[in-house]
């Protein structure tokens, strides 16, 4: 997913294109690349970033349009054009590596329709990092990681699907960059 505004940086530039050593977006592209976990690697884009559309693109990545009206939104009007598992992720994760996601793919269980990966609070304010919106798992206070496995093919528009999760404490996925706060503190690393 890398279509967002990215309103929440509050940065002239397009977020997936700030740097951290080389563009945000392209740590996450070689670490889905690399873990050669996948058949094909899709970048769901919108007019919202137009030039991380053209910067994946020239990398050779296949492009999916979106509407631009959400992460949400973008990623429910976009399941119905898979017809099998999909690795869903946030696209500001600089910290990803193969190896993650190795261990991501194989601690889903494939009959689940949706998994969702979550991070402990506690884990996250350890880093530093916070997060606007919790759930309570386990009696536990967890953030959405921004990875989701989803099986499309199993999903009915007029029904609820049950998500599971997976709490998986792990800063390769709990930095995910959403503010300039977050921006500046992965830069003093």
């Amino acid at each position: 997913m890398c279509g967002g505004k990215g309103t929440r940086m509050k940065s002239s530039e397009e977020k997936l294109l700030l740097l951290y050593k080389k563009p945000l977006i392209e740590h996450v592209l070689n670490a889905l690349k690399n873990s050669e976990m996948f058949s094909n690697i899709v970048c769901a884009t919108s007019n919202n970033a137009p030039k991380t559309r053209e910067f994946v693109s020239g990398l050779g990545f296949d492009i999916l349009e979106t509407n631009g009206d959400g992460y949400v939104d973008d990623l429910g009007k976009s399941l119905s054009k898979f017809k099998e598992s999909i690795f869903v992720i946030s696209g500001d994760m600089p910290l990803l590596d193969p190896d993650i996601i190795k261990k991501i793919v194989k601690l889903v269980n494939e009959e689940n329709v949706w998994t969702s990966i979550l991070i402990r609070k506690n884990f996250l304010q350890s880093l530093g990092l916070e997060a606007e919106f919790f759930i309570n798992y386990c009696n536990e206070e967890c953030a959405y990681a921004g990875i989701s496995i989803v099986d499309p093919t199993q999903i009915n528009n007029t029904q609820t699907v049950k998500e599971s999760h997976i709490v998986l404490d792990d800063k390769r996925i709990a930095v995910n960059l959403n503010t300039k706060k977050d921006y500046d503190l992965i830069c003093t690393t």
